[in-house]
C-alpha cells in the first residue's frame, strides 16, 4: 500500500489550497478514504471522510463549509479542496485508507500572513 500526498504549501489567511493523495497497492475504488491533520503540539484529528463511491462525505465541524473532499476512482486519487483557510488550519495533512492502518507521509500546510 502506498499513499502519497501533495499540494501543501504556505498561503495567507483566506486563500485556498487543493491537496491530492495518489493511492496504489489496493483496490482504491472499494475503499473509503480520509484526510487527517496534525497541528504542532496537538493530536492527529480527522478532517474529512469519503465513501468508496463518493456518495457520502463527512467533515469535522471546524472545516464544514470550507473544505471539500472528493475522489477520482479512475485515477486512484482523493482530493481535499480547502477554501477560506485560517491560521488554525496549519498542520501536516495525511491521507489514510479509512478501514486500515495505512497512512501517507503527509504534506505541510501553513497558513500565515
Amino acid at each position: 500500500v502506498q499513499l502519497v500526498e501533495s499540494g501543501g504549501g504556505l498561503v495567507q489567511p483566506g486563500q485556498s489550497l487543493r491537496l491530492s493523495c495518489s493511492a496504489s497497492g489496493f483496490t482504491f475504488s472499494s475503499a473509503a478514504m480520509s484526510w487527517y491533520r496534525q497541528a504542532p503540539g496537538k493530536e492527529r484529528e480527522l478532517v474529512a471522510l469519503i465513501t468508496s463511491g463518493g456518495g457520502t462525505t463527512e467533515y469535522a465541524d471546524s472545516v464544514k463549509g470550507r473544505f471539500t473532499i472528493s475522489r477520482d476512482n479512475a485515477n486512484n486519487t482523493v482530493y481535499l479542496q480547502m477554501n477560506s483557510l485560517k491560521s488554525e488550519d496549519t498542520g501536516v495533512y495525511f491521507c489514510k485508507w479509512w478501514a486500515h492502518d495505512a497512512w501517507g507521509l503527509g504534506t505541510q500546510v501553513t497558513i500565515s500572513s
